[in-house]
Protein backbone atom coordinates (compact mmCIF):
# COMPACT_ATOMS: atom_id res chain seq x y z
CA UNK A 1 0.00 0.00 0.00
CA UNK A 2 1.22 3.16 -1.23
CA UNK A 3 0.14 6.68 0.97
CA UNK A 4 2.84 8.51 -0.25
CA UNK A 5 5.06 8.23 2.37
CA UNK A 6 8.76 8.37 2.43
CA UNK A 7 10.76 5.17 2.65
CA UNK A 8 11.39 4.80 5.99
CA UNK A 9 13.52 1.30 6.45
CA UNK A 10 17.25 1.96 7.58
CA UNK A 11 20.38 -0.19 7.43
CA UNK A 12 22.07 0.04 11.07
CA UNK A 13 25.39 -1.88 10.61
CA UNK A 14 27.09 -1.95 14.51
CA UNK A 15 30.75 -2.23 14.76
CA UNK A 16 31.62 -5.29 17.00
CA UNK A 17 34.25 -4.17 19.51
CA UNK A 18 36.39 -7.29 19.73
CA UNK A 19 36.64 -9.84 22.59
CA UNK A 20 39.45 -9.31 24.94
CA UNK A 21 38.32 -12.78 27.15
CA UNK A 22 39.94 -16.21 26.76
CA UNK A 23 37.86 -19.21 26.31
CA UNK A 24 36.68 -20.21 29.56
CA UNK A 25 37.61 -17.27 31.03
CA UNK A 26 33.84 -15.44 31.31
CA UNK A 27 33.64 -13.26 34.25
CA UNK A 28 30.26 -12.36 35.88
CA UNK A 29 30.24 -9.29 33.99
CA UNK A 30 30.52 -11.02 30.84
CA UNK A 31 27.73 -13.45 31.74
CA UNK A 32 25.29 -10.52 32.51
CA UNK A 33 25.46 -9.22 28.87
CA UNK A 34 24.89 -12.90 27.69
CA UNK A 35 21.76 -13.72 25.88
CA UNK A 36 19.91 -16.78 24.41
CA UNK A 37 20.40 -17.06 20.77
CA UNK A 38 17.06 -16.45 19.89
CA UNK A 39 16.53 -13.69 22.43
CA UNK A 40 19.89 -11.99 20.30
CA UNK A 41 18.10 -12.47 17.38
CA UNK A 42 15.40 -11.01 18.35
CA UNK A 43 17.15 -7.76 20.14
CA UNK A 44 18.86 -7.26 16.90
CA UNK A 45 15.64 -6.88 15.06
CA UNK A 46 16.03 -9.92 12.63
CA UNK A 47 12.82 -11.50 13.79
CA UNK A 48 10.53 -12.96 16.57
CA UNK A 49 11.91 -14.89 19.21
CA UNK A 50 9.38 -17.65 18.01
CA UNK A 51 11.01 -17.54 14.88
CA UNK A 52 14.59 -17.11 15.71
CA UNK A 53 14.09 -20.81 17.61
CA UNK A 54 12.88 -22.33 14.51
CA UNK A 55 15.36 -20.96 12.57
CA UNK A 56 18.18 -22.47 15.35
CA UNK A 57 16.65 -25.99 15.34
CA UNK A 58 16.46 -25.82 11.35
CA UNK A 59 20.14 -25.35 11.30
CA UNK A 60 20.25 -22.03 9.76
CA UNK A 61 21.97 -20.00 12.25
CA UNK A 62 25.31 -19.79 13.28
CA UNK A 63 28.22 -18.03 15.97
CA UNK A 64 31.65 -17.58 15.08
CA UNK A 65 30.99 -19.49 11.39
CA UNK A 66 29.79 -22.82 13.24
CA UNK A 67 26.22 -23.94 13.32
CA UNK A 68 24.76 -24.60 15.99
CA UNK A 69 21.17 -26.22 16.62
CA UNK A 70 21.54 -25.12 20.83
CA UNK A 71 18.49 -23.25 21.60
CA UNK A 72 19.83 -22.84 25.48
CA UNK A 73 23.09 -21.36 23.79
CA UNK A 74 24.09 -18.28 25.14
CA UNK A 75 26.00 -15.17 23.12
CA UNK A 76 27.27 -11.75 23.66
CA UNK A 77 25.63 -9.67 20.54
CA UNK A 78 28.39 -7.02 20.50
CA UNK A 79 30.84 -9.48 20.53
CA UNK A 80 29.81 -12.74 18.84
CA UNK A 81 29.53 -13.05 15.11
CA UNK A 82 25.99 -14.17 14.24
CA UNK A 83 24.71 -15.51 10.91
CA UNK A 84 21.88 -16.85 9.38
CA UNK A 85 22.24 -18.84 6.16
CA UNK A 86 25.98 -17.64 6.23
CA UNK A 87 24.64 -13.82 6.28
CA UNK A 88 26.14 -11.87 9.57
CA UNK A 89 22.92 -10.29 11.22
CA UNK A 90 23.71 -6.59 12.18
CA UNK A 91 21.73 -4.55 13.90
CA UNK A 92 18.25 -3.08 12.63
CA UNK A 93 17.91 0.53 13.09
CA UNK A 94 15.22 1.11 15.75
CA UNK A 95 12.13 2.02 13.20
CA UNK A 96 8.80 3.65 15.29
CA UNK A 97 5.58 3.75 13.15
CA UNK A 98 2.08 5.00 13.23
CA UNK A 99 -0.93 3.30 11.76
CA UNK A 100 -4.24 4.72 11.64
CA UNK A 101 -5.79 1.19 11.42
CA UNK A 102 -9.17 0.14 9.74
CA UNK A 103 -11.84 -1.00 11.33
CA UNK A 104 -12.24 -4.69 10.20
CA UNK A 105 -8.43 -5.92 10.50
CA UNK A 106 -6.88 -7.90 13.28
CA UNK A 107 -4.26 -7.07 14.88
CA UNK A 108 -1.88 -10.12 14.35
CA UNK A 109 0.95 -11.00 12.26
CA UNK A 110 -0.79 -14.51 10.90
CA UNK A 111 -4.77 -15.21 11.40
CA UNK A 112 -5.68 -18.74 11.28
CA UNK A 113 -8.98 -17.82 9.85
CA UNK A 114 -7.34 -16.25 6.45
CA UNK A 115 -8.75 -12.73 7.77
CA UNK A 116 -6.98 -9.14 6.57
CA UNK A 117 -4.36 -8.48 8.99
CA UNK A 118 -3.14 -4.94 9.64
CA UNK A 119 0.30 -5.95 8.52
CA UNK A 120 -1.73 -5.38 5.00
CA UNK A 121 -1.34 -1.70 5.63
CA UNK A 122 2.47 -1.76 6.61
CA UNK A 123 3.64 -2.97 2.97
CA UNK A 124 7.13 -3.35 3.11
CA UNK A 125 8.57 -6.75 3.43
CA UNK A 126 10.43 -5.61 6.32
CA UNK A 127 7.16 -5.19 8.53
CA UNK A 128 7.47 -8.88 9.37
CA UNK A 129 10.17 -8.18 12.13
CA UNK A 130 7.82 -4.90 13.67
CA UNK A 131 5.46 -5.63 16.24
CA UNK A 132 2.39 -3.83 16.72
CA UNK A 133 2.25 -2.35 20.76
CA UNK A 134 -0.65 -3.22 22.23
CA UNK A 135 -3.99 -4.25 20.34
CA UNK A 136 -7.29 -3.05 18.94
CA UNK A 137 -10.06 -5.52 18.45
CA UNK A 138 -10.98 -6.41 14.95
CA UNK A 139 -14.25 -3.66 15.29
CA UNK A 140 -11.62 -1.03 16.47
CA UNK A 141 -9.84 2.29 14.35
CA UNK A 142 -6.93 4.24 14.94
CA UNK A 143 -3.77 4.84 16.37
CA UNK A 144 -1.56 1.65 16.61
CA UNK A 145 1.90 2.02 17.44
CA UNK A 146 4.77 -0.55 15.41
CA UNK A 147 8.34 -0.75 16.16
CA UNK A 148 11.23 -3.23 16.54
CA UNK A 149 12.29 -1.49 19.85
CA UNK A 150 11.67 -4.33 22.37
CA UNK A 151 12.82 -2.66 25.53
CA UNK A 152 10.30 0.22 24.49
CA UNK A 153 7.39 -1.73 23.79
CA UNK A 154 7.36 -3.80 27.22
CA UNK A 155 7.83 -0.39 29.20
CA UNK A 156 4.97 1.04 26.99
CA UNK A 157 2.98 -2.18 27.85
CA UNK A 158 3.73 -1.86 31.35
CA UNK A 159 0.73 -0.75 33.82
CA UNK A 160 3.06 1.23 35.97
CA UNK A 161 4.18 4.21 33.17
CA UNK A 162 0.55 5.33 33.04
CA UNK A 163 0.12 6.61 29.37
CA UNK A 164 -3.06 7.10 28.80
CA UNK A 165 -4.77 6.19 25.93
CA UNK A 166 -7.92 7.65 24.46
CA UNK A 167 -10.80 6.99 22.24
CA UNK A 168 -13.93 8.41 20.82
CA UNK A 169 -16.94 6.60 20.98
CA UNK A 170 -19.79 6.46 19.03
CA UNK A 171 -22.71 5.03 20.74
CA UNK A 172 -26.08 4.16 20.19
CA UNK A 173 -29.00 6.29 22.07
CA UNK A 174 -28.09 9.41 24.02
CA UNK A 175 -24.99 8.93 26.39
CA UNK A 176 -26.26 12.16 29.34
CA UNK A 177 -24.56 12.91 32.75
CA UNK A 178 -25.96 10.36 34.35
CA UNK A 179 -24.43 7.14 32.21
CA UNK A 180 -20.67 9.87 32.07
CA UNK A 181 -21.06 9.62 36.04
CA UNK A 182 -21.71 5.59 36.06
CA UNK A 183 -18.71 4.86 33.95
CA UNK A 184 -16.19 7.22 35.93
CA UNK A 185 -17.29 5.48 38.89
CA UNK A 186 -17.32 2.21 37.81
CA UNK A 187 -18.74 -1.08 36.88
CA UNK A 188 -18.81 -4.52 38.04
CA UNK A 189 -18.37 -6.72 34.66
CA UNK A 190 -17.30 -10.28 34.34
CA UNK A 191 -15.86 -10.53 37.97
CA UNK A 192 -13.97 -6.91 37.26
CA UNK A 193 -14.10 -3.31 38.51
CA UNK A 194 -13.94 -0.94 35.74
CA UNK A 195 -14.09 2.93 35.74
CA UNK A 196 -12.46 5.53 33.20
CA UNK A 197 -12.89 8.74 32.89
CA UNK A 198 -15.40 10.21 30.17
CA UNK A 199 -16.30 13.39 28.48
CA UNK A 200 -19.32 13.98 26.00
CA UNK A 201 -18.43 15.33 23.47
CA UNK A 202 -21.67 15.56 21.10
CA UNK A 203 -25.18 14.02 20.55
CA UNK A 204 -27.66 13.70 18.09
CA UNK A 205 -31.37 12.55 18.15
CA UNK A 206 -30.32 8.48 18.03
CA UNK A 207 -26.40 8.48 18.80
CA UNK A 208 -23.59 10.20 20.59
CA UNK A 209 -20.39 10.43 20.77
CA UNK A 210 -18.15 10.57 23.98
CA UNK A 211 -14.43 10.78 24.71
CA UNK A 212 -13.09 7.99 27.02
CA UNK A 213 -9.98 8.08 28.29
CA UNK A 214 -8.03 4.22 29.81
CA UNK A 215 -5.36 4.60 32.17
CA UNK A 216 -5.27 0.52 32.08
CA UNK A 217 -7.39 -0.94 29.45
CA UNK A 218 -9.04 -4.47 30.21
CA UNK A 219 -9.81 -6.51 27.37
CA UNK A 220 -12.39 -4.76 25.31
CA UNK A 221 -13.07 -2.23 28.76
CA UNK A 222 -14.76 0.12 26.93
CA UNK A 223 -17.46 -2.08 25.23
CA UNK A 224 -18.33 -4.28 28.41
CA UNK A 225 -18.63 -0.97 30.52
CA UNK A 226 -21.05 0.22 27.58
CA UNK A 227 -22.89 -2.85 27.82
CA UNK A 228 -23.23 -3.12 31.17
CA UNK A 229 -25.21 0.30 30.68
CA UNK A 230 -27.29 -0.60 28.13
CA UNK A 231 -25.38 1.46 25.30
CA UNK A 232 -24.51 -0.58 22.10
CA UNK A 233 -20.85 0.74 20.96
CA UNK A 234 -21.28 2.02 16.95
CA UNK A 235 -17.82 2.85 16.46
CA UNK A 236 -14.61 3.38 18.73
CA UNK A 237 -11.36 5.00 17.34
CA UNK A 238 -8.20 5.73 19.78
CA UNK A 239 -7.05 9.04 18.61
CA UNK A 240 -3.89 9.35 21.51
CA UNK A 241 -1.59 7.57 23.37
CA UNK A 242 -0.23 9.87 25.72
CA UNK A 243 0.83 13.43 23.73
CA UNK A 244 1.15 10.98 20.50
CA UNK A 245 -1.88 11.79 18.70
CA UNK A 246 -3.32 10.22 15.35
CA UNK A 247 -3.88 13.98 13.63
CA UNK A 248 -4.88 13.81 10.12
CA UNK A 249 -3.14 10.82 8.67
CA UNK A 250 -5.55 8.49 6.53
CA UNK A 251 -7.46 5.64 7.11
CA UNK A 252 -5.03 2.77 6.72
CA UNK A 253 -1.91 5.44 5.99
CA UNK A 254 1.27 4.55 8.14
CA UNK A 255 3.67 7.67 9.01
CA UNK A 256 7.11 7.14 10.96
CA UNK A 257 7.17 8.90 14.19
CA UNK A 258 9.17 11.94 14.36
CA UNK A 259 12.06 12.51 16.72
CA UNK A 260 10.11 14.43 19.25
CA UNK A 261 7.43 11.94 19.54
CA UNK A 262 9.77 9.07 20.23
CA UNK A 263 12.09 11.24 22.68
CA UNK A 264 8.77 11.61 24.36
CA UNK A 265 8.28 8.10 24.47
CA UNK A 266 11.66 7.51 25.83
CA UNK A 267 11.21 9.65 28.51
CA UNK A 268 7.84 8.46 29.51
CA UNK A 269 9.51 4.98 29.95
CA UNK A 270 12.64 6.53 31.62
CA UNK A 271 14.82 4.91 28.63
CA UNK A 272 15.88 8.47 28.20
CA UNK A 273 19.00 8.04 25.74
Amino acid sequence: MDHGQTPWRLEVVKQRRPSAKRHGSETKADAGKRVTLARALSKLGYCSRTQAEKLIADGRVSVGGRRTTDLSRRVDIEADRIAVDGVTVTAEAKIYLMLNKPRGLVTTREDPEGRLTVYSCLGDADARFLSPVGRLDKASEGLLLFTNDTVLAQRLLDPETHLGKIYHVQVDGIFDDAAAARMMEGVSEGGEQLAARVQRLRSGERNSWVEVELQEGRNRQIRRMLDVLGFECLRLVRVSIGEIELGDLPKGAVRPLTETEIEYLRRRTALEA
